[in-house]
């Protein structure tokens, strides 16, 4: 995707496409979905009708001919350049899903027949449009991957810059969080058998296209709700302008058509109406940019809305590689014997905290590679998030644990041997130093304790800060201890943990804080974290995470960056930021447009209205000319605002309401004024 992240907003061949878009979008079946520009369209159809109908009668009580056809051209500017905002967001989103639709290329694939035999008479190539969900392929070094699956035996080194756009290759293996591989990325070393996951078209590439094209794009509620305003508006100003002819006739003036349409289509929000859209679509843009792809807008919507934000301690807030500094045998437990314990048990450990603790081993001395014999007829018992323990049981009858200290004390209590003091103060003052204790049992006695170490990401107290600023707290989930999660929750200033947590904590915490009424968000990868995915209102799955993962969460990561969830939340609130102040400039237009058209109406038969021409423009025709025009010109002008967004600072409700009101609200209160005074000067030349 390195292709889409072109920063510049308008590309040649964008503006082309969307230049032609913008004529198509002029279909009646499409202009309807936004009421505003729908009834500036019928006003536009009326005044090419009044045009012509003036060509050819040469009636003069509408006015000249060139002042009606004038008035036409320009609300059939607005109307272009109302769909050109949607159709050049459109466009960037086409072009996005063009470079990934290169990475979808027919590729072949080397299907496995039966499973477990990967000899050449086992292997058939097809087609990757030929797998099925349940079929098994095989993958080497240099072969692309074909379609989206699971691995489920080896590992691989691969490049998934076709689909990230990072350059550095990534490790994936069977078993674990760590096994998703998408179609169309490459195997840079080793073999892998995957089982595919998804049916022809149904990828993940598949749904990204569809997602970035934004052919299906939904309103989001928020969206549909400022709609169902701006039609009520839009409303209300048609009823002000029909019954303005009663009253003009009454005070004997006359108002012409072109001045009657040109009244209503500045008073009503034209430059919202138009931009509406563009801005809901450059919301998804800018999360795709962020190598973020959301399912719907209102996923990127509601992150902008979020009021608690879910994070694993590990590889969020911490750097993720926790790695053994200390074995700390329990009193008469041999050092060699103890650490020769923590390797057996931490043989089949695949994370990197087991390959660390034979690494260490490995440093001081002790033998890290079993014989054999010593590993025949073994049963490894691998780590849950339930038991949050793992370990090995040996022909020989000897069973090892390490885990959690609860864990491991839970196995030993029931076994009706005591926790050693010293021990239990070892865990203790490893926890209150920020470490992880890792307890070690032998046929359910303890025989001593691991310290595990991992850092704090440096400026990550200063993000929580900014979320703080922006009504957002904070909670760190993770599997160690009450005393290490309160040590790491107060160095990286989060608001609050949870501790000790299962997947179902996770769940129970969403629960409780939506129903009090709050948001919540959280990013997982693990088939475990899918229910809490699922429950939350922004669940944000990792690229490389499971399936199930995937497939339970409304965003997915492409980078497999935990701290995204942050980058997420701000690009909803920029979203949200992003509309409300357009909305805000497109009706504090209005006041201008207000006192340049009404006393132009009147002022020829009351006088007195003099008073209100308070930009002493030069005539009614060029102050109407005037209004529409720019009326008109605004809503390209403020294109490039609504797709890169309006800057969001993190400076608290209130104060960003009282900023937004002076910058958009004043100033688009005052803009007009003087934008409407300088073009009257041009028109006036003319009428």
């Amino acid at each position: 995707m390195n292709a889409t992240q072109n920063k510049s907003l308008f590309q040649k061949d964008l503006i082309s496409e969307a230049l032609k878009q913008s004529f198509i979008k002029l279909n009646p079946k499409m202009m309807i979905k936004n009421p505003v520009m729908f009834t500036v369209e019928i006003g536009t159809a009326v005044m090419l009708i009044v045009s012509i109908a003036i060509m050819f009668n040469n009636d003069g009580s509408q006015g000249s001919i060139a002042y009606n056809l004038v008035v036409f051209l320009i609300l059939l500017l607005t109307l272009l350049f109302a769909n050109f905002a949607e159709a050049i967001a459109e466009a960037r989103g086409k072009a996005q899903a063009e470079s990934l639709r290169k990475t979808r290329e027919e590729t072949p694939a080397k299907k496995i027949k039966e499973q477990g035999k990967t000899d050449a008479e086992n292997i058939i190539l097809v087609s990757s449009s030929q797998l099925r969900k349940g079929d098994l392929f095989y993958c080497e070094a240099g072969d692309i991957i074909p379609t989206d699956g699971e691995i489920i035996e080896g590992l691989a080194t691969i490049d998934e810059s076709a689909i990230t756009g990072e350059s550095a290759p990534v490790i994936r293996e069977a078993g674990g969080d760590k096994s998703s591989v998408t179609g169309g990325t490459t195997v840079l070393s080793d073999r892998i058998i995957v089982r595919v996951t998804t049916e022809p078209g149904e990828s993940f590439l598949d749904k990204m296209i569809a997602l970035v094209e934004g052919a299906s794009r939904q309103k989001t509620p928020n969206e549909i709700a400022l709609t169902i305003l701006l039609a009520g508006f839009t409303l209300v100003f048609i009823i002000v302008c029909v019954t303005l002819k009663p009253f003009a006739d009454y005070a004997n003036t006359p108002i012409t058509i072109a001045s009657l349409i040109s009244l209503f289509v500045c008073l009503i929000p034209t430059t919202i109406g138009g931009l509406l859209s563009a801005i809901g679509i450059a919301g998804m843009d800018r999360a795709l940019r962020a190598n973020v792809i959301t399912k719907s807008g209102k996923a990127v919507e509601t992150a902008g809305d979020i009021d608690v934000l879910l994070l694993d301690k590990t590889g969020t807030i911490t750097i993720g590689n926790r790695k053994a500094t200390h074995f700390y045998p329990a009193p008469g437990i041999e050092l060699e014997g103890f650490m020769a314990s923590c390797v057996f048990s931490s043989f089949s450990d695949e994370t990197p905290e087991g390959k660390s603790i034979i690494e260490l081993a490995k440093h001081l001395g002790a033998k890290t590679q079993p014989t054999d014999e010593a590993l025949k007829d073994v049963t490894f018992i691998k780590f849950t998030a339930e038991t949050r323990c793992s370990g090995i049981d040996l022909a020989n009858g000897k069973r090892i644990r390490k885990g959690a200290f609860d864990s491991i004390a839970a196995i030993a209590r029931q076994a009706g041997n005591p926790f050693p003091s010293e021990t239990d103060q070892k865990v203790k003052e490893i926890s209150g130093n920020g470490g992880t204790p890792l307890v070690v049992s032998e046929n359910e006695k303890i025989i001593g304790v691991i310290e595990l170490q991992d850092i704090i990401k440096p400026g990550i107290s200063e993000r929580f800060d900014r979320l703080r600023k922006m009504g957002v707290k904070t909670v760190m989930v993770t599997g160690d201890n009450p005393l290490t999660a309160k040590f790491i929750a107060e160095k990286a200033g989060v608001d609050d943990f949870i501790a000790e947590a299962k997947p179902e904590d996770k769940m129970n915490y969403i629960k409780n804080e939506q129903k009090l009424g709050k948001l919540v968000a959280m990013m997982g990868d693990g088939t475990n974290d899918a229910p809490a995915l699922a429950q939350a209102d922004v669940g944000v799955a990792m690229n490389s995470g499971t399936q199930a993962a995937k497939e339970a969460g409304n965003m997915v990561d492409l980078d497999n960056d935990p701290t995204k969830l942050i980058e997420i939340v701000e690009i909803g609130k920029q979203l949200l930021i992003t509309r409300g102040t357009l909305t805000t400039f497109s009706i504090a237009n209005d006041v201008a447009k207000y006192f340049a058209i009404v006393p132009a109406l009147f002022i020829s038969s009351i006088p007195a209205l003099q008073g209100l021409n308070i930009m002493h423009l030069h005539s009614p025709e060029s102050a109407i000319l005037s209004a529409v025009i720019f009326n008109a010109i605004i809503i390209p002008i403020l294109i490039p605002l609504a797709l890169r967004g309006v800057e969001y600072k993190p400076i608290g409700a209130s104060a960003l309401l009282r900023r937004n009101l002076l910058i958009y609200g004043l100033g688009g209160v005052i803009v007009p004024f003087v934008g409407i005074k300088l073009i009257d000067l041009f028109v006036g030349l003319f009428f």
